[in-house]
């Protein structure tokens, strides 16, 4: 694969970056979506995982992370690599606050910010089904959590 851009983009955020500009992170998405499709002409992440996944039927550990999930990925690589080891050779190092870069707090401690995204099972529960056989009754997951059963139920949604 021929993309001089990338070395270009790389080469910006090795040593403490500021920001992560539209341009470079615009050259790092390609990059990764060509790494999942080398003849992809794709230009949003997104838009390649519907094609992979409708039209290749690759299963979701080979898919390309959502853009969202890309981005928050490529903010974390980026402190790493620029900020941190950026200045491996300092003896007092100024970091700028993780917070910025993909990380967030929980509890006493530093989580990835896996994405922006809200849960697929907490947004989209109307494309799948409560799973009761016939009529929803106590048991009915989607009654316990107080949503109301869909079209794709065997209720059909009249419960």
């Amino acid at each position: 694969m021929h993309f001089p851009e990338v070395t270009t983009a790389f080469l910006s955020l090795a040593s403490t970056p500021s920001e992560l500009p539209d341009g470079v992170l615009s050259t790092l998405k390609r990059f990764i979506m060509l790494l999942y499709d080398h003849t992809s002409t794709c230009c949003d992440v997104n838009v390649l995982r519907k094609k992979l996944f409708s039209r290749k039927s690759r299963s979701l550990e080979h898919l390309p992370p959502t853009r969202a999930a890309l981005e928050q990925h490529i903010k974390r690589a980026v402190y790493q690599a620029g900020h941190i080891w950026g200045q491996a050779a300092i003896a007092f190092v100024s970091l700028p606050s993780p917070y910025d870069w993909g990380w967030m707090k929980s509890g006493d401690e530093l989580e990835p910010l896996w994405t922006t995204l809200s849960e697929v099972s907490k947004s989209c529960y109307e494309f799948i089904s409560c799973g009761c056989k016939k009529h929803c009754s106590g048991k009915c997951r989607y009654k316990k959590a107080a949503l109301k059963c869909t079209g794709l139920s065997a209720c059909e949604g009249g419960c």
